[in-house]
């Protein structure tokens, strides 16, 4: 479906169509609604039904049928209603001359109640009156969550120069408490307020405390105490949807204010009371209970036909998601700048012919979904209509009756790794119930980065696959600003388009040390390898001149070999995948992979390099920063080669304990060039030949080091480490080294994509026989620690270039390919013994030397 330029004017179902959906509890449990001041106009029963909530706090639940939260609802007519309470606290402040009040009070009331009633066009109406240039008014707006994340959001911008900030009950890492209080009456009462510049809201401004509903106003002076005692201030204004406080909560507010020697106003859409019978929280409990024991369960949709699309929004960098840590005027100038391009994204994914559709946002996060769906609603063609609603953590009764507010309940599990562990969470009036004509065709899940975890596919994606088509966009949860990659030519050598480096520049500090003080303190547990740098090979002009041969020799092959991994990685992740190469030796090899799928796609692959250390794991504030910007689910993960399946080995755990830890899932496929230990299922050969990136170290890597793993420099935010050695440009080849492989890609095209099909389809599973024979050799040659035998020739030239090698095994018949391995053992003196081919699988075995004690690491 495409976004056309023809706005609809559809309205969400609410009390003025038909039954009002309160009748049902009112008959029950005796529940009446009383008017007060009508200030825009509309009644309690204009705003709210009523259901029945389990909770044994409060027996009724006033449904909102302008909030989005449980009634899925017109979102035009949502972001209207809140901007409209946004006016008047705009009003309230001062910030509207009186003489323009009573107009523009009347055609706002007059539109809202035609939004009610459904008169097409009146609630787009409604919010293009209500977003007209006006002079911003400098406050603090406060939301309350969850409910009243997106309300709180629309006061702030019919504000125009308010600082917003929402509170939360997920306590994130990195940002301090500012504040907390408690809500007596909800179902999760803990509330945090987490700012990210508290110095925004520490200001003498005044404050504004939005929530849907008013009932007793003790949760506004809970909140106001505790934030007067950190920054008092002269002037707080509460704004609701509907007050329903009695007279005594009006006395206890303003007897508040006067020990405060504070003013609090008190701004709504909607005045009055509601009634209950003495006996109503028994009788409530008592109705619940009765009606579950019939029913049994809540309505569990089974997982159906219907598929579900990943659309990606193409979130604005650094733009948060919402409130939580705060959004000033200019996150929201940014997003409604971006808003179109969004849902014409999101659009791009629906069913062509679908004419009723659902946006569901995910518990806090209210805002950004419901902006969304309405550029979704102004956008498509006039005759769909487009509807917002969310989950929620409230457990509320459903009954399917025309006069009851929440008609069905989606059940599922939380997904989100909540603080105050697992549990139920609900999305309400999403299934059509016994009403076909409130089936969705197609919904729309946006949620944040948090929660989108295998937890989020087995349990709500899979009952919304059961309703309808789905839609499924993740927002990044915005966190502190992290580390930023390092780029070429400042780090490194490579162009930066080639690679973004996610590591921390160490070019400074000096960490190299013998090879012999290194290894034996590595072997005898004083140091872990990855602590310090070995001293960079400076090679000679004879293995310079073996070099280029190497590279003349096998650039076709390694052509040929780039090419099938790269298909084999599109075949995989799609054309939005993400390879991250596993730095350094994978450097090289993910740029290939990208030149590749530019040269035969016309594709341009972001590439990452990151840390992983054997013994330590991968680096997860990498991870985190990858997760923020891309979809886990497209990342390969490439390297150069594999010995004996260490790292292969290494990455798989340390990925599982990243899944474990944050609900983040990165697939632990591994791509490499090479493959002689076959220990992957993605390789190019599996033959063990001489990659020449394997002939040097920082020279043929863009002149970075290893990588560095030393908590005396990286922090807990940091990435890992690295150096650059930019003295070392006269002798860098890196460049060359890329550029002769590039250049072989037209000679092998044809070839690759020959073989793809058969390659694909062959039996590539591993076997793990390089491990085998690993073991083998540590007996013959009795060696008790597996870590000093490095099968292969890029681990054989690894010993020779950076640890103490005792001797290299050979296989007997392997020729001009290991020139280089017999010329470094030669210079270092190092034993070369021919073995019988029966005995390792691989071209050559580099063991390095055991009396440095035990321990020793890659």
């Amino acid at each position: 479906m495409t976004l056309s330029e023809t706005r609809p004017g559809g309205v969400g179902e609410g009390p003025g169509e038909g039954v009002w959906p309160g009748e049902w509890v009112s008959a029950r449990l005796g529940v009446a609604l009383h008017d007060g001041e009508r200030p825009v106009g509309a009644g309690l029963a204009d705003l709210v039904g009523l259901a029945v909530r389990r909770n044994p706090r409060r027996a009724h639940l006033l449904v909102s049928a302008v909030l989005g939260k449980h009634v899925p609802t017109d979102p035009r007519l949502v972001y209207g209603s809140g901007l409209l309470l946004g006016e008047l606290v705009r009003r309230c402040l001062g910030g509207a001359a009186p003489s323009d009040a009573e107009h523009e009070h009347a055609e706002y009331g007059a539109l809202l109640g035609e939004a009610l009633r459904g008169r097409p066009g009146a609630a787009a109406d409604l919010c293009d009156l209500l977003r007209e240039r006006r002079e911003p008014v400098d406050a603090v707006v406060l939301g309350y969550a969850e409910t009243a994340t997106a309300l709180g959001h629309s006061v702030a911008d019919a504000l125009g120069g308010a600082c917003y900030l929402h509170s939360t009950r997920r306590p994130v890492a990195g940002f301090g408490t500012y504040g907390g209080f408690e809500e007596e009456h909800s179902h999760a009462t803990s509330h945090l307020l987490l700012p990210g510049d508290p110095a925004l809201f520490d200001r003498d401004v005044p404050l504004v405390l939005v929530d849907d509903e008013l009932s007793t106003g003790r949760t506004v002076i809970n909140t106001i105490a505790a934030l007067h005692a950190v920054r008092p201030r002269e002037r707080y204004v509460v704004a609701s949807l509907v007050d329903l406080r009695g007279d005594g909560d009006r006395a206890a507010i303003e007897a508040f204010a006067a020990r405060l020697g504070a003013r609090i106003d008190v701004v709504s859409l909607a005045m009055g009371r509601v009634a209950l019978p003495e006996d109503v929280l028994d009788a409530g409990q008592a109705l619940v209970a009765g009606l579950e024991d019939r029913s049994g369960r809540p309505l569990a949709v089974e997982a159906g036909p219907f598929g579900v699309a990943r659309a990606d929004l193409g979130w604005p960098e650094g733009l948060p998601d919402g409130g939580r840590h705060g959004f000033l005027p200019e996150h929201r100038e940014r997003l409604d700048e971006a808003l179109a391009a969004m849902a014409g994204r999101v659009a791009a994914h629906l069913p062509e012919h679908a004419s009723r559709i659902l946006v569901l946002g995910f518990e806090e996060l209210m805002y950004t979904p419901l902006r969304l769906a309405g550029a979704l609603a102004d956008g498509l063609p006039g005759d769909v209509d487009v509807r917002y609603s969310t989950t929620t953590r409230s457990p509320v009764l459903a009954v399917d009756d025309p006069g009851y507010a929440i008609r069905t309940r989606l059940t599922f599990p939380s997904h989100d790794d909540p603080a105050d562990g697992p549990g139920e969470r609900y999305a309400y009036n999403v299934a059509p119930g016994a009403d076909p004509s409130r089936a969705f065709d197609a919904i729309v899940l946006v949620i944040d980065d948090t929660a989108d975890t295998p937890a989020l596919a087995e349990g709500l994606l899979a009952q919304l696959r059961g309703l309808a088509p789905t839609v499924l966009a993740t927002v990044p949860s915005h966190r502190r600003a992290g580390p930023e990659p390092l780029y070429g030519p400042a780090f490194g050598s490579y162009p930066a388009e080639d690679v973004a480096w996610l590591l921390k520049d160490l070019s400074a500090v000096r960490l190299e040390a013998p090879t012999e003080e290194r290894e034996a303190a590595v072997q005898a547990g004083r140091a872990h390898y990855a602590e310090s740098l070995p001293v960079e090979y400076q090679p000679s002009p004879g293995y310079q001149e073996l070099f280029h041969k190497a590279l003349d020799a096998s650039a076709e092959r390694l052509a040929y070999a780039a090419g099938v991994i790269t298909e084999m990685i599109l075949a995989a992740r799609g054309r939005d995948a993400v390879p991250v190469s596993l730095a350094r030796a994978g450097t090289p090899v993910g740029i290939l992979v990208r030149r590749w799928a530019r040269f035969a796609h016309g594709l341009d692959l972001p590439h990452y390099a990151i840390s992983i250390v054997r013994g330590r794991g991968i680096d997860e504030v990498a991870l985190a920063h990858i997760a923020a910007r891309h979809d886990p689910a497209r990342v390969m993960f490439v390297d150069g080669w594999t010995g004996k399946g260490a790292i292969t080995r290494e990455l798989a755990g340390a990925l599982d304990g990243h899944a474990a830890a944050t609900g983040r899932r990165f697939p632990a496929d591994l791509a490499v060039l090479a493959d002689p230990g076959r220990c992957t299922h993605l390789f190019g050969t599996r033959d063990d030949f001489l990659i020449p990136s394997a002939c040097l170290n920082s020279t043929v890597s863009g002149l970075v080091s290893r990588t560095v793993l030393n908590r005396d420099l990286i922090g807990p935010g940091d990435f890992h480490g690295a150096k650059f050695y930019a003295e070392l440009a006269a002798a860098d080849v890196s460049a060359v080294f890329l550029d002769a492989v590039c250049a072989r890609f037209e000679d092998v095209a044809e070839r690759v994509a020959k073989d793809l099909p058969g390659l694909l389809a062959a039996d590539r599973a591993p076997d793990w026989s390089g491990w085998e024979a690993v073991r083998r050799i540590a007996g013959a040659y009795g060696i008790d620690d597996l870590n000093l035998v490095k099968p292969g020739v890029g681990e054989t030239t690894r010993v020779l270039l950076r640890r103490v090698p005792w001797k290299v095994l050979a296989r007997a018949g392997a020729g001009a390919e290991l020139a280089h391995i017999r010329l470094l053992a030669a210079e270092r003196g190092v034993p070369v013994e021919e073995v019988d081919p029966e005995m390792i699988p691989y071209a050559c075995v580099g063991l390095i030397h055991p009396r440095f004690g035990q321990g020793a690491a890659q």
